[in-house]
């Protein structure tokens, strides 16, 4: 339980960088180097989630 709920937020953590990382696109000003740093944090949450779904599955076994 406490690994779907870890899973849940970072799902949502995902969600959220993805929508910063819209608003940051849709403002010309927003600095690239921002923009490259909130993709990098994106990826590594995806990284993980795909880690903890792997690590379940592989439990669950």
């Amino acid at each position: 339980m406490v690994m779907q709920t870890s899973l849940v937020e970072l799902e949502a953590r995902h969600r959220a960088l993805e929508e910063e990382i819209s608003d940051a696109l849709a403002h010309p000003s927003t600095d690239d180097m921002k923009i490259a740093e909130l993709k990098r944090r994106k990826l590594q949450v995806k990284d993980e989630i795909e880690r903890m779904r792997h690590g379940s599955a592989a439990s669950v076994h």
